[in-house]
């Protein structure tokens, strides 16, 4: 049996009372108290993440920006310095390799961070497909750890613990060299879970600190640590998509209902042909959310129906700890997509009543001023 990788707060989720589980291979927590419990926390309040298992891959070098705009859908070329940027990456054929987010650092300088299973394929695939740019791309990884706070509470939080002040750091943007309890990291305000908050970078050693110090600044505004189990159920209020769920090699970010991010003006990337002539053809099928009439809980895989006959599958169902009803997204042909719609689901061999709803579930709470 493989051994399951360690982040470097594995000690304090053990000490915390964390549900260990295999994600990915990684030993993370999947709930503390409890994924409900979480779920609210971050909703009224604050949640802590240990995502330190994301991949971290720096391009630098007088190309570095040319080869970014080659592998992405997304333009970077109107990027501000320290903005950050999320874009699919895409195959030839217009199936999603993973998506990223870019964070620009200097003009020849970005930081890519991707999802942790795919940290491995996306480097190769990088290294692969910048072969001739001026650009060196390094997988680092191992040298950063990442702490995310998100609720409404974070900002108060986090500003106890930093001298930077952070009425000034704009949605979708980093700080570099930031002190956070006296450790030198890198904070962005962005996030996964559809509220306002901040993602931190540091080095791996500097972790259990800066974690400690925030959870014990932060107990008497109700900051709770938070794991997997409410990430995924915060994300999919908020519609955010995930690889293997809303986004694989089998499907593109136009059938994901990503085309804002897909600029095919651009004079070109990996996957721009097939991404053109898919939209040009038309959809065979987009993304929708489904409210379950009838009791139940939707599940990825579960089969959607009309008039009893199979028109797609849910890409994503949970019960909704905010909203109190079931909800899917899934991918089913468009003209079954307009809200309102009347369809049903498949429970294990039951047809369960559903609708659809505009998405996303949950209006996200960002602070974009």
């Amino acid at each position: 049996m493989t051994e399951l990788r360690r982040t470097p707060l594995f000690e304090a989720h053990e000490q915390l009372g964390g549900k260990i589980i295999d994600f990915g291979g990684w030993a993370l927590p999947v709930q503390y108290t409890g994924i409900l419990d979480e779920h609210r926390a971050v909703r009224e309040r604050a949640g802590l993440f240990d995502v330190s298992h994301m991949g971290e891959i720096m391009f630098e070098g007088p190309q570095a920006f040319a080869a970014i705009q080659h592998l992405l859908v997304n333009d970077c070329s109107g990027m501000e310095m320290h903005q950050v940027l999320y874009s699919p990456m895409c195959y030839p054929d217009g199936g999603v390799v993973d998506d990223l987010i870019v964070y620009k650092l200097g003009d020849q300088r970005f930081l890519l961070v991707v999802n942790a299973s795919n940290a491995g394929k996306d480097f190769d695939w990088m290294s692969k497909n910048i072969v001739g740019f001026d650009v060196s791309a390094v997988n680092i990884s191992a040298d950063m750890a990442q702490i995310a706070i998100q609720g409404p509470a974070a900002q108060d939080i986090l500003q106890r613990n930093t001298t930077t002040d952070l009425n000034t750091l704009k949605f979708f943007y980093c700080a570099p060299d930031t002190n956070i309890a006296g450790r030198k990291c890198l904070v962005s305000r962005t996030g996964y879970t559809g509220e306002d908050g901040f993602e931190i970078y540091c080095a791996p050693a500097d972790a259990r600190h800066i974690w400690d110090t925030l959870l014990a600044s932060g107990a008497d505004s109700g900051l709770i640590p938070a794991g997997l189990g409410a990430r995924d159920t915060l994300r999919f209020e908020a519609a955010l998509p995930l690889y293997g769920h809303e986004l694989s090699a089998e499907i593109s970010p136009l059938e994901a209902g990503l085309g804002f991010f897909v600029k095919l003006g651009k004079d070109e990337f990996i996957g721009k042909d097939a991404l053109v002539a898919q939209k040009a053809h038309g959809l065979a099928r987009k993304l929708a959310g489904i409210e379950l009439v009838d009791r139940g809980v939707p599940r990825q895989g579960y089969t959607v129906l009309s008039g009893g006959a199979p028109i797609g599958h849910v890409t994503s169902g949970v019960f909704s700890p905010t909203l109190q009803k079931g909800l899917a997204l899934a991918l089913i042909p468009p003209e079954y997509a307009k809200a309102g719609t009347e369809l049903a689901l498949d429970i294990r061999g039951k047809a369960c009543a559903a609708r659809v709803v505009k998405i996303p579930f949950y209006k996200k709470a960002y602070r974009k001023e």
